[in-house]
């Protein structure tokens, strides 16, 4: 539910954003706002679950999505909307929480299984709930929020009613191997540095910092991108079409998530997989970057989708086993932390292009990302990344 909530807001934020008087900077930098707050916030966050219980905080966390949709539904000036941003983004741990929670209280051998559910269900999201905002948006731009507001507080009520109460912590050893990932404080960055001096390690940390740059500046831009591109029954893209095509791309990614990615993972090879991501992103947001039909439109979400589906998940293996156990938590958070720092940049680079009316540029830097990303792919070979595995479990 809490997914829903997310992507229920996520067609249309910076247009509503643009009907209160904000300009394509304003707009998108929303994302930057919260993006800022959470990464300050996410790691005290932890700390503080760590200390009184996964349950109180996760609750903590929920009221806050809850206070930042009902404001952001309310909001009638473009400050009151970077309020409730700031708002969610101090707040925001429903995920990493709920990740720490599913480790305390579940065996190793399960937890794995147990993570995927986050998978689905975040595959779910994405195609249902963009789905919903295209068919509520007739009743206003405010509409899906408050729905997203509802969504959070049936998983408030979830939480309060079916989880079980507090439970000890483990032992700060079982912390390390989180495959939610150990974020660092903000004051703490220099402990990360020491990760980007093992060259296969930082040639992919640098390779998934540039794909989560081109998804950033996609995320952020696209509504506005769209809403000025396209035009479908004789006007321009509304909430409405590009929910509906968040949507589609949103099934796409469940398809292959639900299942090829293992089969193709098994053919291809993890590495292989992720060449093949980087370059349909360079396709897929070349293609967005030159059309301005629908039918280019929806070949270019399919190939980009694609590159997506693929390119986190083994991306995210790779860096994680080019580690030691001990480390698996720290390395996985600096993913997150690093994703951060991408959503505090990209926004920003998309909203100036944008409010310059720069439209094919704004697409062209998605791709650029992705083709610097794809550049650094030699640099963390499977050669190079069957060493590192070795050299962590020795280091173990």
């Amino acid at each position: 539910m809490d997914v829903f909530g997310l992507t229920l807001v996520l067609p249309l934020q910076a247009i509503y954003a643009e009907k209160l008087g904000a300009s394509p900077l304003q707009a998108t930098m929303l994302v930057s706002v919260f993006a800022v707050c959470q990464l300050v916030a996410s790691p005290l966050l932890g700390s503080w679950s760590d200390r009184i219980g996964r349950k109180s905080v996760l609750i903590f966390s929920q009221l806050g999505a809850i206070v930042g949709y009902l404001a952001m539904a309310s909001a009638s000036s473009i400050w009151m909307l970077y309020l409730a941003r700031v708002i969610q983004g101090t707040t925001a741990g429903n995920l990493s929480i709920a990740q720490a929670y599913i480790a305390d209280n579940s065996e190793a051998k399960d937890r794995a299984k147990s993570f995927a559910i986050i998978g689905i269900a975040f595959g779910i999201g994405f195609f249902i709930g963009p789905a919903l905002t295209g068919m509520l948006v007739r009743y206003g731009l405010a509409a899906p929020i408050f729905v997203a507001a509802l969504m959070s507080a049936l998983s408030l009520v979830c939480t309060l009613l079916l989880l079980p109460g507090e439970v000890s912590v483990r032992s700060a050893q079982s912390d390390v191997a989180l495959p939610g990932g150990k974020r660092l404080s903000v004051f703490e960055w220099r402990v990360y540095l020491q990760y980007f001096e093992r060259p296969v390690l930082r040639a992919m940390l640098i390779q998934f910092l540039f794909f989560a740059m081109c998804f950033s500046v996609f995320m952020s831009g696209f509504s506005l991108y769209a809403e000025r591109r396209y035009v479908y029954d004789g006007h321009p893209f509304t909430p409405r079409e590009i929910g509906y095509l968040f949507a589609f791309s949103g099934f796409l990614g469940l398809i292959l998530q639900g299942g090829m990615i293992g089969r193709l993972v098994k053919r291809f090879g993890e590495r292989g997989l992720v060449l093949s991501g980087f370059v349909s992103l360079v396709i897929g947001f070349s293609i967005l970057a030159g059309t301005d039909t629908l039918a280019g439109l929806v070949i270019s979400t399919s190939i980009s989708t694609y590159g997506n589906a693929v390119v986190r998940p083994t991306l995210s293996s790779l860096i994680s086993q080019s580690a030691a156990r001990h480390e698996q938590g720290t390395v996985i958070g600096l993913t997150q932390s690093l994703q951060s720092v991408a959503q505090i940049v990209a926004p920003f680079l998309a909203g100036l292009l944008l409010e310059r009316h720069m439209l094919w540029q704004w697409g062209a830097m998605a791709a650029i990302a992705s083709l610097l990303g794809l550049m650094m792919a030699p640099l963390g070979s499977q050669k190079a990344v069957s060493a590192a595995q070795v050299v962590a479990t020795d280091a173990h």
